[in-house]
């Protein structure tokens, strides 16, 4: 039933593209009609009015198109209806007699051959009767659904019925089809469509199983080989376009519906359709690329869903290896094809990638990198496809195997491999060193290809534990590359390795994530969590430090140094962090009590000093990193694991332990910081060294215990110094921050003194109440002189 409505399908689209140019033929005349109406009225006509003239001229119009209208629906569809009928009604008589069992098997084809030759007969009578040889229509449909019927006819006598010898029915195709041509050449497009369709939708009629599969395969290529001349020989490149989906559908049909014994065959023939229609498009008129390229695409993709059904068999591969090296070869003569061959390439990777390990893949592997590679070698300074192609054919079979199927070869010849593959990349760089002001494919292509080859050859002789420093040495090779040539896309290609090596080091940065997160809630002991010292050394660090490398560079990683310079960075401080946790090894809550403070002060300042060295050739990133420090020394050291509360060992020894010290060495270093972003984070760090120095002294290493009175006294003391050290500065150096932190703390200072330190018993108290008050006076009279002496009020900061 598909097929029936498949035929009406056809019909009426032939019927209804008929129409309109038929159509279009008539509006073109109206118009000329039109523009005879319009033309200039004689000197005598002059007086006539013009509303006089109007009538005539619509009338004709009206008139046509309702002859139009009625032409295209009683003159036009049932005569395709009627051809499609005629087909039908061959076909569903052959039917009905085979199911009923009437006649013999030489009869119904006796009698299917009868229609068919009434059909074919019809055409050429209709086209000499006078009734009907004005309307050539009539004929083009008899000729094509006698074509389609003596198709039908000779599939029954042959592959169902077996009538016919192989011979003879080879002969008898031959003649229908040259019957067929002969028609389609007399009666045109439509005649052609006919047989199309009939001639592919016949073995469907009749059971395309009935006889087996070689006799349909056999009947197909004779078909589509009689049409793909038609469509040569007359031009019609529509022809050859349905003719060729038409063949591919049956294969893809063929494909799902047959066992497995049947579909090598099914392979053979999707070969040689695929060679035929991208042969036959071109010489048939057709200039849209992507229509030439269309039937190597798709012969490819139904190669690569064959194979696995195959087994990955040697008769697979020898299929899919035989229609891409057609493909280098129709690429060769025409190079705007090369995006067929790019497809091949890339499907067989895949294919290589799904096959299993043994010798016939190993053998499909080397094929293909002296298919792709060599072609592309061979023609990669004539245009950039090839020169993609050379670099994927040479490393890309490699990558596959040597990763995916490492037992195919012992170490030592997957070493030999690789660096073969090495030595051709090279040279493919090196041919393309100059070229195009270093943007040529080539150049990429070829260092890319090289790297891959020399990560995979360190691999083969040093085992998997040598991945990262290869990669590492991969990333600075191609950015000393790239730096040497000027080539921006090289430059960019510096990023690629880096990728890798992100993957290669997945587990290790899991395990980093991992930390990370369980971190950030206040877990203390985190060093359990971290992957293992070798895997950091061997793996992270080295692509950490080769990552940071290309950064030096004004050009360094071309187009992407953002993202890869951010993925480099992460990458460096992770780094960094594991190993800065090593010495100490926190593993249990007494080592923790003993180093955790100290620990997290060390790598809390080294990060703050890395930023501060960075801070003048990737300011972005270093502000980053010391504002990523801050953050950790107030989330962690002030809140969630202050030693106020946890305790940790500090340092026994006054003002030079890490209580004081972090918070000491941090203000300074963020009072530094270029443009003053910092300076209310260092003024805030300050605060902290001084309570902490006040803490330290009145409880030793361990800073957890109640505040005691000269503790309390103590923090008064401090906030007040500090409070006029801050306006002293201010005020002399023109620092008006410095002046309202002054202020501020100083008010904070009496708040305290009023509320806290008057509850203080003997001398403390009248110590506290005395200093704060001749402190407040004094600094109300050194602050009037100042605005005196500068009623402009500056407003500067240094």
């Amino acid at each position: 039933m598909t097929g029936l409505l498949l035929i009406l399908v056809v019909a009426v689209v032939v019927a209804l593209v008929d129409t309109r140019r038929r159509l279009g033929r008539i509006e073109r005349r109206v118009a000329a009609l039109g523009t005879a109406d319009a033309a200039p009225i004689p000197a005598a006509e002059a007086t006539t009015p013009i509303v006089h003239r109007r009538p005539p001229m619509l009338k004709p119009r009206i008139a046509r198109s309702r002859v139009d209208l009625e032409s295209l629906i009683g003159g036009r569809l049932p005569i395709w209806i009627g051809g499609i009928a005629l087909v039908l009604a061959g076909f569903f008589l052959v039917r009905a007699v085979i199911d009923s069992g009437w006649f013999g098997p030489g009869v119904r084809v006796a009698l299917a051959a009868l229609l068919a030759m009434v059909l074919a007969a019809g055409s050429e009578v209709a086209r000499r009767l006078p009734a009907t040889r004005d309307d050539a229509r009539i004929g083009q449909v008899l000729a094509g659904a006698g074509i389609a019927s003596a198709y039908g006819t000779l599939y029954l006598a042959a592959a169902l019925y077996h009538l016919i010898a192989p011979l003879g029915a080879f002969v008898l195709l031959l003649l229908i089809t040259a019957i067929g041509l002969a028609l389609a050449m007399r009666h045109g497009p439509p005649t052609a469509i006919m047989a199309l369709a009939g001639g592919f939708l016949a073995p469907l009629v009749a059971g395309y199983d009935a006889a087996g599969v070689a006799p349909l395969v056999i009947y197909l290529a004779l078909l589509l080989g009689a049409l793909f001349a038609l469509s040569v020989r007359r031009g019609w490149s529509w022809l050859a376009a349905a003719s060729a989906a038409a063949g591919f559908g049956w294969t893809g049909f063929l494909t799902l519906a047959l066992d497995g014994g049947d579909r090598p065959i099914v392979g053979g023939f999707v070969v040689a359709l695929a060679l035929a229609a991208t042969i036959a498009l071109p010489a048939s008129g057709t200039r849209s690329l992507p229509l030439r390229i269309a039937p190597m695409a798709l012969g490819l993709a139904q190669l690569f869903a064959l194979a696995p059904i195959l087994d990955f068999s040697t008769l697979a591969w020898g299929f899919y290896l035989v229609l891409a090296g057609a493909s280098v070869a129709l690429a060769w003569r025409d190079a705007r094809l090369i995006l067929a061959t790019l497809i091949a390439a890339l499907l067989i990777l895949v294919l290589l990638m799904l096959a299993p390990a043994n010798s016939a893949t190993g053998l499909a592997g080397v094929l293909a990198t002296a298919l792709f590679g060599g072609a592309g070698l061979a023609r990669s300074r004539t245009g950039r496809g090839w020169a993609v192609l050379a670099a994927t054919g040479l490393a890309g079979p490699l990558i596959v195997l040597q990763l995916g199927t490492p037992q195919l070869l012992p170490r030592p010849l997957w070493a030999v491999a690789a660096l073969l593959v090495a030595g051709a990349g090279l040279w493919q760089a090196w041919r393309h060193r100059t070229p195009d002001e270093g943007r040529d494919a080539g150049l990429v292509g070829g260092a890319l290809a090289t790297a891959a080859a020399g990560v995979l050859a360190v691999i083969a002789i040093a085992g998997d534990g040598a991945v990262g420093v290869a990669l590492a040495v991969a990333i600075l090779a191609i950015a000393e590359a790239a730096r040497r040539s000027g080539s921006a896309p090289l430059a960019t290609a510096a990023a690629l390795p880096l990728a890798v090596g992100l993957l290669a080091a997945h587990a290790p940065l899991g395990d980093l994530l991992a930390t990370l997160a369980i971190s950030l809630p206040g877990e203390e002991l985190t060093y359990r969590q971290l992957p293992p010292l070798a895997d950091l050394l061997r793996l992270v660090v080295p692509l950490a430090l080769a990552g940071l490398w290309p950064l030096r560079f004004a050009d360094g990683y071309g187009r992407v140094r953002r993202i890869a310079g951010i993925a480099a960075g992460l990458l460096a401080v992770a780094s960094a962090y594991a190993l800065l946790k090593q010495p100490l090894a926190i593993t249990d809550a007494a080592r923790f009590a003993a180093w955790g403070f100290i620990e997290r002060a060390v790598i809390t300042l080294a990060a703050l000093i890395a930023a501060s060295a960075l801070v003048r050739r990737a300011p972005r990133a270093a502000t980053a990193l010391a504002i990523a420090a801050l953050a950790r020394i107030a989330w962690f050291d002030l809140f969630l694991l202050s030693p106020v509360f946890a305790p940790q060992a500090v340092g026994s020894i006054p003002v030079l332990n890490a209580a004081v010290a972090l918070p000491a060495i941090a203000a300074a270093l963020a009072w530094r910081w270029p443009g003053g972003r910092f300076r209310p984070a260092a003024l805030a760090l300050m605060l902290v060294a001084a309570l902490a120095l006040v803490r330290q002294a009145a409880h030793g290493t361990i800073l957890t215990g109640p505040v005691g009175t000269g503790e309390n006294w103590g923090y008064s003391a401090v906030m007040l110094l500090l409070a006029l050290g801050w306006l002293w500065r201010g005020l002399a150096g023109g620092a008006r921050d410095l002046r309202f932190a002054g202020l501020g703390l100083a008010m904070l200072v009496a708040l305290k003194v009023f509320t806290i330190d008057v509850a203080l018993e003997g001398l403390l108290r009248v110590v506290s109440l005395l200093g704060i008050g001749v402190t407040l006076i004094a600094i109300s009279w050194a602050y009037t002189r100042f605005l005196k002496r500068d009623p402009a009020g500056d407003h500067g900061s240094p």
